[in-house]
């Protein structure tokens, strides 16, 4: 067995070498066991307006109903799973050309979007300790080391922790194809790889008929004195009420 005195209260905290964590004895902080040494553990509470499935849930919907998503994906996206986790990444706090910058890396092999993305804000991480409750949330286990991330960190090390971090993880399907997407329990961010798009096909083609309608008036007017200039104007002004009908109809259908 080997041991290390604990970096919070200085205590003996004995371990064997197939052990990643281990909590001490004395004041229960769990540690992280890294080739460096000890490392504290951390965690992020799930707070704000993240911290329940109802607010999730609302978010993932104002999420869906955002401009660039697919017509209707807001209330026709049907949430198939539902998962509330603490998700394990390792934080680096390094100097990088005289300013300390914090680092974020997966500690967890995953194909979920936005992991590489989180922030963590330091004034709300706590050491997990047993006096933390996960309540129903599953604790992921890491299964990546962190000195596979070392080499390529620039600047120099300040303190690298192990963090937990809470996130949701949604899977949906709309129109019959199936999304994931993944919302910080922090900040109540949402990420996303692939999502339905709102088509542009119909846009492109009520722009493309203004340009032409306009352009064609504009050359009738110019080769001919039969059309008097308020008839032009006039034209132009159906053109415009035509082409605002249009869009409107889009808007609403597409």
């Amino acid at each position: 067995m080997a041991e290390f005195k604990c970096p919070k209260c200085g205590a003996p905290v004995q371990f064997d070498s197939q052990m990643k964590t281990v909590s001490c004895q004395y004041c229960s902080t769990r540690l992280y066991i890294d080739r460096s040494g000890a490392l504290f553990c951390y965690i992020l509470p799930f707070q704000g307006i993240a911290d329940s499935q109802e607010k999730a849930i609302d978010l993932f919907r104002r999420w869906c109903a955002h401009p660039t998503r697919a017509k209707g994906l807001d209330t026709g996206a049907s949430i198939t799973l539902m998962k509330k986790r603490y998700f394990p990444v390792y934080m680096f706090k390094r100097v990088v050309e005289s300013k300390e910058v914090v680092i974020v890396e997966p500690a967890k092999s995953t194909l979920l979007p936005g992991m590489h993305a989180l922030k963590i804000p330091a004034g709300d991480i706590r050491v997990y300790d047993n006096s933390f409750n996960t309540g129903d949330a599953e604790v992921i286990p890491h299964d990546i080391r962190m000195d596979v991330y070392m080499s390529s960190l620039p600047g120099h090390p300040v303190e690298q922790a192990l963090v937990y971090f809470p996130i949701w993880e949604i899977k949906y399907t709309f129109e019959g194809k199936g999304y994931d997407v993944v919302i910080d329990g922090s900040s109540g961010e949402v990420f996303s790889g692939q999502f339905p798009e709102r088509r542009e096909t119909a846009y492109v083609l009520v722009a493309a008929a203004g340009f032409i309608a306009f352009f064609a008036e504009g050359v009738v007017s110019g080769l001919t004195d039969l059309i008097p200039l308020w008839g032009t104007i006039a034209a132009m002004g159906v053109t415009f009420i035509c082409l605002l009908a249009g869009a409107f109809y889009v808007a609403k259908n597409k």
